[in-house]
């Protein structure tokens, strides 16, 4: 089996064609509302036009011309002006100029009708106008009788309104060209908000005019003039996209205490801080020249950006200052504030005032939700559909961004499991009769931040079947997945804040023992029997259940953002760590709730990969490249590429912990890894495990067995260049265990699938080599797992 050179820089092998899926049968994404597909093909060639027939504007006429250089660049073809003796594409606005500025709720709706004789497309306004061109682009294929487009009817409109895109240009600095080419990116998946974070800890990146010290001091000189951030918004704005600024109050203020000390509770010289996490400097309620400065900046900020939102951040206070400060005592005790929350509400408050005065709408992250807080005020989840939902039934709007946090390596199919809307939940916690149960109480240590602790029960009901489900400190209840029982190993899985969770644990004599693997690596997990049938008196644990909304409070999620923190990300990944997976997260956001095929998308995901390179001009299969390049110095890279697709970065925050263990969290620690030029998921790994399904399903057929061999094999054959690379190049030095567990781990695979179908096993001391191997692959090296080793387990298993 040969791959392309192309995929295997991608870590990834060529599916089968795209087949026909329900309301799935195009290679679009996000995917339509309604399509209809018709017979036939509309073939295009230079004589191609392009006609308005309504409305005109500067704006839509921009929005014609980029579709007429895409077409071109997916083509191949120089269209001729001027000659209509082709297909012509029409083009319907019933509305001219577009509101300005762009408001939340805007009508993206679209219609778009292909026959053999032309296309038309139809919308109220210029921006459903700019999706319907996106869905044209993604239907132009070239076929063995030149570039055309399938006949097909789509009715289309986004099921939420707010789908952003959060990139932190904060922590490492974004240069402006490398936006532009993520709001193309962002244009042609129909997202239509651009969180722009501009100040942090380790940055401050936004220019004032007003208080320059800002920018002169606490930006190492990598910031957004003016003028440059101007150009931003008017580039976002031509192509339906919305750009809300954030700036942190009154955390995450240790860049602005080093140009503006006197506006911190602990008057100090504070110095530039190169470390993540959350720090102590925060701006002092108690004095009014912070609200008057922060006055003065939200004037500048709403010149700039004329979005109806400001986002003020509001997040991870640290109250140390707070606490300490006599002053902010006196504050509190003089407006009858009873605590550093009061406190925080009450600074909010105020923020809130500042914001209206100047025309704009305040959101923040969880943290700014309070009781007295003005119902306008819009909440940012990143804890969950617990504190979104909470948000929702007390009269916020909301988004999501947990769950579409892609700074962390993830499953793409993760993502697209996770719905901005809590939804009901079957959690069968009440026990019925002759039914056996026990709970247990856990804790899985991690090598940053508190443990991971709760409690789960399992039941099992008198016909065998069981259920269960789990709570986590501080969490509702959640019911859990596919409990499996075998050789003494208890296992279960969820989709958690964190990624796929799933304990894997012997429970033996009142212990808990084992793992909880996040995504593809592992925490260490303890525990012990809490209650059960078998002792007297327990009774099951009590925990709330998941906010679900309906109604008016399900209208208040706006929808959801993809966000990118950047600790990890550097210019030259960012591509790498958005593209194409953000599509899949788009499509969640756009798209029926009930469009839920995993298989599907990941198709259509890999049309996008290379749609997305040669329509949009998206680098991030470059950006892996170029990362392959450099760590063989400038030399061949197939066996690199061909290496590549058996390991994966430790997925989670498991890069972050890693790094922090070892003292290099802070933005001096070099991206310069293979972790660093891998895609978030090994495609080549997810295909070999669905092989080892249909192996294992049906022995007998072949085609399985062939491909499990000529993968395995593939890998095997990149090992003597791979030892060779890391010896050549101290970047790949600590990837040689790696080397040695991906050759192991492909000789085990194949040697259990020539047992396989014989009378023969592994003796037991062979066995045991096996498991230890196994084991050792999936422990954390250089930040990578050699996740190789999850679908030859289940060769081992079946032996």
């Amino acid at each position: 089996m040969k791959l392309t050179l192309l995929a295997l820089a991608l870590g990834c092998l060529s599916l089968p064609a795209l087949a026909a899926a329900p309301n799935t049968d195009l290679p679009l994404m996000p995917y339509p509302q309604q399509v209809a597909l018709g017979t036939g093909q509309l073939k295009v060639d230079r004589s191609l036009t392009i006609r308005l027939t309504q409305a005109r504007s500067p704006m839509l006429a921009q929005a014609v011309t980029r579709l007429q250089q895409r077409i071109e660049r997916q083509s191949g073809l120089f269209l001729q002006p001027g000659d209509e003796s082709g297909a012509v594409l029409e083009i319907a606005v019933r509305q001219g100029e577009p509101s300005f500025p762009q408001q939340v709720r805007e009508d993206e709706s679209y219609q778009l009708a292909v026959t053999e004789q032309g296309a038309h497309l139809e919308a109220n306004t210029v921006y459903g106008a700019l999706r319907g061109m996106e869905t044209f682009l993604q239907l132009l294929q070239n076929g063995a009788s030149g570039p055309h487009l399938p006949a097909v009817t789509i009715t289309d409109a986004p099921r939420f309104p707010w789908r952003g895109v959060l990139i932190d240009s904060a922590r490492h600095f974004m240069p402006l060209a490398a936006l532009k080419r993520q709001l193309d990116g962002m244009a042609s998946a129909k997202l239509n908000v651009f969180h722009w974070h501009l100040t942090d800890d380790q940055g401050w990146r936004f220019e004032s005019k007003r208080f320059p010290r800002l920018q002169e001091q606490s930006s190492h000189g990598q910031f957004y003039s003016q003028a440059e951030m101007r150009e931003l918004v008017d580039y976002a704005v031509r192509r339906g996209i919305r750009v809300v600024p954030e700036l942190d109050f009154p955390g995450h203020a240790s860049a602005l205490a080093v140009a503006y000390p006197e506006l911190i509770t602990e008057q100090k010289s504070y110095l530039a801080e190169p470390r993540w996490g959350v720090h102590q400097p925060l701006l002092d309620p108690s004095k009014p020249e912070v609200y008057d400065f922060i006055d003065q900046l939200v004037a500048e900020v709403a010149a700039i950006f004329p979005d109806p939102y400001l986002h003020i951040g509001g997040d991870e206070v640290d109250p140390t200052q707070w606490q300490q400060s006599t002053a902010v005592a006196a504050y509190m005790k003089a407006n009858q504030l009873s605590d550093v929350q009061a406190l925080h509400a009450h600074f909010n408050r105020k923020l809130e005032a500042i914001l209206a005065r100047h025309g704009r709408k305040m959101i923040g992250w969880d943290e700014t939700l309070h009781e007295d807080l003005p119902k306008s005020v819009a909440i940012h989840s990143w804890q969950g559909q617990d504190a979104l939902g909470e948000a929702a039934q007390r009269g916020h709007p909301a988004l999501l961004s947990t769950g579409y946090y892609i700074d962390q390596p993830q499953p793409t199919a993760y993502h697209y499991r996770n719905d901005p809307v809590p939804a009901p939940l079957v959690i069968g916690d009440t026990l019925q009769p002759g039914e056996q149960w026990q709970s247990w109480a856990f804790e899985a240590p991690r090598k940053r931040g508190s443990p991971i602790s709760g409690t789960f029960t399992l039941i099992t009901d008198p016909q065998g079947q069981p259920r269960g489900f789990i709570d986590f400190k501080g969490k509702s209840r959640r019911p859990v997945q596919d409990i499996r029982e075998g050789q003494g190993v208890t296992r279960f899985w969820l989709d958690s804040w964190m990624g796929k969770t799933q304990p894997i644990v012997t429970l033996k004599a009142g212990k808990l023992s084992g793992f909880l693997q996040v995504s593809n690596a592992r925490y260490a997990m303890t525990g012990h029997q809490i209650g059960g049938s078998e002792m007297a008196g327990s009774q099951l644990v009590s925990n709330r259940h998941p906010v679900t909304l309906q109604g008016e409070s399900a209208d208040r999620v706006l929808g959801g953002e993809v966000t990118l923190w950047s600790e990890i990300v550097k210019e030259q990944t960012l591509d790498l760590r958005l593209w194409p997976r953000s599509y899949a997260i788009a499509e969640r956001l756009w798209s029926a709730q009930q469009l839920d095929d995993e298989q599907s998308m990941y198709r259509r995901l890999q049309y996008m990969d290379r749609w997305g390179t040669v329509s949009v001009g998206l680098q991030h299969q470059w950006s892996a490249m170029q990362g392959m390049l450099r760590l063989a110095n400038q030399n061949d890279i197939s066996a690199l590429q061909h290496f590549a697709g058996a390991v994966e970065q430790a997925q989670y925050y498991h890069r972050h912990h890693e790094k922090s263990a070892n003292e290099g969290y802070d933005k001096y620690d070099p991206l310069n890894r293979l972790a660093d030029a891998l895609p978030p998921e090994s495609l080549a790994i997810r295909q070999l495990d669905l092989w080892v399904d249909g192996f294992l399903a049906d022995p007998a057929a072949g085609v399985h067995r062939q491909s499990i061999e000529g993968l395995l094999q593939q890998w095997r054959d990149s090992v003597p260049a791979m030892r060779q690379l890391c010896a050549e190049n101290a970047d790949l030095k600590a990837v040689a265990p790696l080397v040695e567990r991906v050759d192991a781990i492909s000789r085990l695979g194949l040697r259990l699938l020539a047992l396989h179908g014989s009378k023969h096993s592994l003796p037991p001391a062979e066995l045991a080599q096996a498991r230890d191997l196994l084991e050792q692959a999936k422990q954390i090296q250089d930040e990578l797992v050699v996740s190789s080793a999850y679908p030859i387990e289940k060769l081992l298993d079946a032996i």
